[in-house]
């Protein structure tokens, strides 16, 4: 097995353990369920680049990065319907988007097509992992010391950290709706026919 693909099997144990950790509540355990995250969000930077750079793409590595990806993404937006952080219709927007477009992309493998990454799932991706890691932070920081404090930083009257956490989730709620629909709608050739 290539190193991309040990990276991509070490995000599923890495999403088990942030689940875990998440909900141990021991001292420090949100600021350990950061570092996880982070972790695991650093094993799908590397896995890609480094099948791309040494050419090691494998169809195990097709198949089984974006799914360690939805995972991961899905699992802790659920988390934090759990602990009250997200109400739960904006992740049903999220989990419903992924499943959405895995059924389209397993729909057009069916057909021996391959329906790529758009930009607007790539920004999505990024809208989510900025959400998800200010939530971390913002019930994390805390528990750092001075260098928490500059995340209490006040803006009127709270800290910066909580309207940014806010933005940041209804941004990524946004993207996720916007990006998945008009993805359904770029292919709608491939399940209109069917019906």
């Amino acid at each position: 097995m290539n190193l991309p693909n040990k990276l991509t099997i070490s995000r599923f144990v890495l999403t088990a353990a942030f689940l875990v950790v998440f909900f141990a509540r021991f001292p420090y355990s949100d600021t350990v369920a950061l570092v996880l995250f982070g972790m695991a969000g650093l094993t799908d930077y590397f896995d890609g680049k480094i099948a791309r750079r040494d050419n090691l793409i494998t169809n195990f590595g097709i198949l089984m990065d974006p799914l360690a990806d939805k995972i991961l993404i899905c699992s802790v937006f659920i988390a934090f319907v759990e602990r009250g952080l997200m109400p739960a219709w904006m992740v049903v927007i999220v989990v419903a988007r992924e499943l959405a477009i895995t059924g389209l992309r397993l729909l057009a493998a069916s057909r021996n097509l391959v329906l790529a990454a758009e930009r607007y799932g790539q920004n999505k991706t990024i809208s989510q992992i900025t959400a998800i890691l200010s939530v971390l932070v913002l019930e994390s920081h805390q528990q750092w010391g001075f260098v928490g404090k500059l995340f209490s930083l006040p803006i009127f009257g709270r800290p910066w950290v909580e309207p940014f956490t806010h933005i940041s989730i209804w941004v990524a709620v946004a993207l996720t709706f916007v990006s998945g629909w008009l993805y359904l709608w770029k292919n709608r050739e491939l399940y209109l026919r069917d019906m």
